[in-house]
């Protein structure tokens, strides 16, 4: 497949399956002289591996990247660099009894359809299993961004439930299971998640991932705008059906008064902004202020209750889908976003400076 590439001036590429020996992710574009270490990874894919709660699916995976390329002595070379996660928990007998019959809601279907051939095994290239290649990448990405750039998700929504923004508190993250910002929700999430665990059954959620730091300038009008380059990062993580920048669909709802970001001179220099609806960006370039992008993913589509469906040869059936799966796939998604995001901001950063020095 030609599209398993993501970027430009900081470009990576992912590779492997679900249940194959191993996946990884070869990064290019990395400026030389950069400090990186397999530890610099290693803390983002352990906030995404599964298993760390009942709420997500208990395959165990310890997730331990490996770097095989691109370097020497602790510093990166310039040459591309290459990662590798061995698979260590697959339990492909678990798909034998769907081999011939495609699930609802996954790639199956499609898959067959494009290719004639498809791994049955996990879903093979189409499983969520390929995101932490991308969490790798995204951590090379925070190192050429640098720490004066800060990515932070949270989960805002689950099902029906959302979280209530007078408490956001950011220190919460890492305070339950769920990267949510508002402990009181988080409480009820758990019971909220337990049930639909029990039953076998899986939910949606909302995930919101803020950059702080980025300064203004960012993006390249017109069709590599910041914003679009952010919403196609977004879609291209499994299960994503839906991106925001700033307001989102919500500033259908606003008069141009109430949807106008208005400016004051900054008695420290330059510009200050009065509000934030337009999520940090403008005609594609970033003004400066936090960058806000929210996605919405659907339940998991591997469930315990038995589904119409067909099989290869057209015939009709019904299906169980085995296995260990997430109740709400969004839960995991949050590093995932965190990870993109890094990596559109990093290669923008590079085009920027390619073009306007600095």
């Amino acid at each position: 497949m030609a599209g398993n590439s993501f970027g430009t001036a900081f470009r990576f590429t992912t590779w492997g399956e679900s249940h194959g020996p191993a996946i990884g992710a070869v990064v290019d574009g990395v400026p030389p002289r950069l400090p990186l270490t397999e530890a610099d990874i290693q803390h983002f894919l352990d906030k995404r591996k599964p298993g760390q709660s009942r709420f997500t699916t208990q395959r165990r995976e310890p997730d331990i990247v490996k770097i095989q390329s691109g370097v020497f002595e602790g510093l990166t070379t310039g040459t591309p660099i290459s990662l590798v996660i061995e698979n260590q928990d697959q339990r492909s007998k678990d798909y034998g009894d769907i081999a011939a019959k495609f699930r609802p809601g996954h790639a199956d279907f499609t898959y067959q359809a494009k290719y004639g051939i498809r791994d049955y095994r996990g879903g093979g290239r189409s499983s969520a299993r390929e995101t932490a290649s991308r969490v790798a990448a995204g951590a090379v990405a925070r190192k050429v961004l640098g720490s004066g750039v800060t990515i932070r998700g949270a989960l805002v929504q689950i099902g029906p439930h959302r979280i209530d923004r007078s408490r956001w508190d950011w220190d919460q993250i890492d305070a339950n299971p769920f990267f949510c910002p508002d402990a009181g929700t988080a409480s009820q999430w758990e019971s909220y998640l337990d049930e639909v665990r029990k039953s076998g059954s899986s939910i949606g959620a909302v995930i919101e991932v803020v950059a702080s730091g980025v300064p203004a300038g960012w993006g390249d009008p017109l069709y590599d705008k910041l914003d679009s380059d952010l919403a196609r990062a977004m879609m291209t993580i499994n299960a994503v059906k839906g991106v925001e920048i700033g307001d989102g669909f919500a500033a259908a709802e606003l008069s141009g008064e109430d949807n106008a970001d208005e400016m004051r001179a900054d008695p420290a220099g330059g510009v200050r902004f009065l509000s934030n609806h337009a999520g940090g960006i403008l005609g594609g370039i970033s003004t400066g202020q936090d960058i806000v992008v929210r996605f919405a993913v659907k339940p998991t589509s591997s469930i315990l209750s038995t589904r119409q469906t067909v099989d290869m040869n057209g015939n009709e059936t019904e299906i169980v889908t085995k296995g260990r799966h997430d109740p709400c796939v969004g839960i995991r998604a949050v590093p995932v976003g965190e990870a993109m995001i890094a990596c559109v901001l990093a290669d923008h950063l590079m085009r920027h400076r390619a073009q306007c020095g600095g």
